[in-house]
């Protein structure tokens, strides 16, 4: 039985959808689609990060944030985001939405993110068992021993996440400083 091909969302510069398309032709032609990213906290302040999957069709082996995807057609893009923790990290904790951004990453392979980005925040402190067809590995990391690798090897992080980061960053600060 032949699997449906997964669609994305194509959107225009203020997330409003303007149709569907096949994936992969959205990353060979370029085009803006909606995606997320979700960051996840420990109560240590410590970011879990995954190491994408060797078999990923781009940024394989690199790290990122907890995990990333693209909602489905007629899925909410929370929902989507929960949905995907589960798939990727093999658990479930609250979300919030922070930001969105637009970015463009090019790749040796000849394919392209255009996302329209929606950044999500949560906090958990139990299991972590992740899917191996879509993690490689995991850890939770200090923010500064981040920083310090983004300066010294910005090459083993995913394009998205050296975008989105600082911002997360900056949103933990001011969340630290509010208390």
């Amino acid at each position: 039985m032949l699997l449906p091909m997964e669609q994305v969302i194509l959107v225009n510069e203020q997330d409003h959808p303007i149709g569907l398309m096949e994936k992969m032709e959205v990353h060979e032609k370029a085009l803006l689609h909606r995606a997320f990213s979700v960051f996840v906290f420990n109560q240590q302040g410590e970011l879990l990060l995954q190491q994408r999957a060797f078999s990923k069709y781009h940024s394989a082996g690199l790290w990122t944030n907890t995990c990333c995807s693209h909602p489905r057609p007629d899925e909410k893009t929370a929902d989507a985001a929960s949905r995907r923790l589960l798939e990727e990290m093999g658990f479930t904790t609250p979300l919030e939405k922070i930001f969105d951004f637009i970015y463009t990453a090019n790749f040796d392979n000849g394919l392209t993110e255009h996302e329209f980005d929606h950044v999500f925040i949560g906090f958990y402190e139990g299991a972590i068992q992740p899917n191996p067809t879509e993690v490689s590995s995991f850890i939770y990391s200090s923010l500064a021993l981040i920083d310090t690798q983004l300066m010294a090897t910005p090459h083993i992080y995913t394009e998205w996440f050296k975008i989105a980061y600082p911002k997360v960053k900056a949103w933990w600060e001011l969340q630290k400083t509010a208390c």
